[in-house]
């Protein structure tokens, strides 16, 4: 077996509304199940990036308000999804700005040498990386992992 790409993630969310308003208006993705259909058996929203490469790249499931939090700090189970957004530090900037007008929690942004990354969270707590990767990286070098570069991104 190989696996080929990644196709999908599903997310438990709280309110679907509010997760589904996030990553449709906020993010961009384009809505293909917007969790009102009564086709559903239970509260769900699909989305797929603008390219619609697959049936579906994102799905919320509705878990209501008394669900768990995520636990802070290092734990098991996911860090963060990367999703790239462009293939410039303008384009990282203008993500900023949209970012911060409508008040999305950004926890960090680092230059990472192969990537510039802008890291937030959704509605859930669940950590975002946004990324743009840095032209003329040999992504082959062993000597990217061996000595990672982590340094504060100046936008």
């Amino acid at each position: 077996m190989q696996v080929k790409e990644l196709g999908h993630l599903v997310l438990y969310v709280r309110d679907l509304s509010v997760s589904a308003h996030f990553y449709r208006d906020v993010l961009g993705w384009r809505p293909i199940l917007d969790g009102t259909s009564a086709q559903m058996p239970f509260p769900a929203a699909a989305f797929n990036s603008p390219g619609g490469r697959t049936h579906h790249e994102l799905l919320l499931i509705e878990v209501g308000p008394q669900a768990a939090p995520l636990p802070a700090g290092r734990r098991v189970g996911m860090y963060h999804f990367g999703l790239k957004i462009g293939t410039s530090d303008d384009e990282l900037r203008e993500a900023l700005a949209s970012l911060k007008s409508h008040g999305v929690n950004v926890v960090g942004a680092t230059d990472h040498g192969m990537t510039h990354s802008l890291y937030i969270t959704d509605p859930d707590g669940n950590e975002i990386e946004l990324y743009v990767d840095v032209p003329g990286v040999d992504w082959n070098d062993p000597g990217l992992w061996a000595e990672p570069t982590l340094r504060p991104l100046r936008l």
